[in-house]
């Protein structure tokens, strides 16, 4: 370990694009990209002055060779992280302590699951695990830091991190798996009787509204067609009011047209014209075998347009192209009548006073085993035909 060093950074474009790539490998999950977390930084969705102060955590070896690094955030605030810890806050409230700023390792504003500490096939992913924690534990300390929280974790480095002393908190999310599942028909035959019956009924009110939802991605993305995502995405956070959560600037739509981001970019279209003249649009970002749905948008209130741009067309694009899963996003209960299983999701913690550390890690397991059992009670309730084994393991 002599030859380390470490850095701090306020900006993601102070670490070199093919460096930070290279150590992801062959997880091409956009959400970590350095093209995208730049996007995010360059527009001004992710500053300080918006609560998110950039501070990712970087090893070098010999001052020049990346071997790993953490993707981190100060935060001011809990929006745009999607695990609510209002509670833990009101804690630190009454226990006399300051909660914020925390450090949040996620992809801002993105509730997917995928967070690591990205290492150097070539290095010790548990020694440099426990490395760079000792790190943050070390800063968290100078600066008067409560807590540093890691957000919907990748499963495969969660044991690292629990094995240096980060707590695991159950949440939960919904998600479509193909199952084998090669058409829309094959989607529906799991569902009972009553319920293909309501899909199929919903999707034809659709279609009677004269509209028609194409799928846009890659080369057919243009600056005009990303603009109305936009207006689409600020029209319908403006309809909640306070509670809208708009985090993203018109200027990180504009560059979903970059080839980097294009090439994972989808908008599902609804239209009765031309394509460039939409109604309503669904934005989702895909990998090799998955995709997400993030956000949407309408001009009109058309029944069941919004389970049709968000969900099925989607879901019916996602099994031409051969991807295993669809994560639609975070809530919604109306979800789970869709084929949307509760999935359990694991955010890690670790507390730097002593009093709410102890008080947290030992409500945790009761709280884990009650999400545990929601988990189950959903998925014993969707309307499948039979029972997929291992719902929500």
């Amino acid at each position: 370990m002599a030859s380390l060093s470490a850095r701090w950074h306020r900006s993601i474009s102070e670490i070199p694009e093919e460096q930070w790539d290279q150590l992801l490998g062959d997880q091409i999950c956009p959400f970590y990209r350095w093209t995208w977390l730049l996007a995010l930084e360059r527009s001004g969705s992710v500053a300080p002055d918006q609560g998110w102060q950039p501070l990712h955590l970087s090893l070098w070896r010999d001052n020049d060779q990346l071997v790993a690094v953490a993707p981190l955030y100060l935060k001011g605030h809990s929006y745009g992280e999607f695990v609510f810890d209002q509670s833990f806050a009101r804690l630190a409230g009454d226990l006399g302590l300051r909660y914020y700023p925390k450090l949040i390792g996620m992809s801002p504003v993105s509730p997917v699951q995928g967070y690591r500490f990205h290492v150097a096939a070539s290095e010790d992913a548990l020694e440099l695990t426990k490395l760079m924690l000792g790190l943050i534990d070390d800063f968290a300390a100078r600066h008067g830091i409560l807590s540093c929280n890691f957000l919907y974790v990748d499963p495969a480095w969660q044991p690292l991190a629990q094995a240096a002393g980060c707590a695991g908190w159950l949440n939960q999310q919904s998600l479509w798996s193909s199952d084998g599942q090669q058409t829309f028909n094959d989607y529906l035959a799991g569902f009972n009787a009553n319920q293909r019956r309501n899909i199929k009924r919903e999707r034809k009110a659709v279609r009677d509204a004269g509209l028609t939802v194409t799928p846009v991605t890659g080369d057919a993305l243009t600056p005009a067609l990303v603009s109305r995502m936009h207006d689409f995405y600020e029209q319908h956070c403006a309809r909640w009011g306070p509670w809208g959560s708009k985090y993203l600037d018109a200027s990180f739509f504009d560059r979903l047209c970059e080839p980097s981001l294009a090439a994972h970019v989808v908008l599902f279209n609804a239209h009765r014209g031309e394509v460039e003249d939409p109604v309503a649009m669904s934005l989702c970002v895909r990998d090799a075998q998955h995709l997400w749905g993030r956000y949407w948008g309408s001009d009109e209130e058309i029944d069941c347009l919004h389970f049709e741009v968000c969900y099925y067309a989607p879901i019916e694009w996602a099994l031409q192209q051969g991807l295993v899963s669809f994560d639609p996003g975070a809530g919604g209960s109306h979800k789970r009548r869709r084929g949307f299983v509760a999935k359990a999701r694991t955010s890690l913690h670790r507390w730097y006073d002593p009093q709410i550390d102890a008080l947290i890690r030992s409500w945790l397991p009761r709280a884990n085993a009650l999400m545990q059992e929601e988990i189950e009670a959903i998925n014993a309730d969707l309307p499948f035909r039979a029972q997929p084994p291992e719902l929500g393991r």
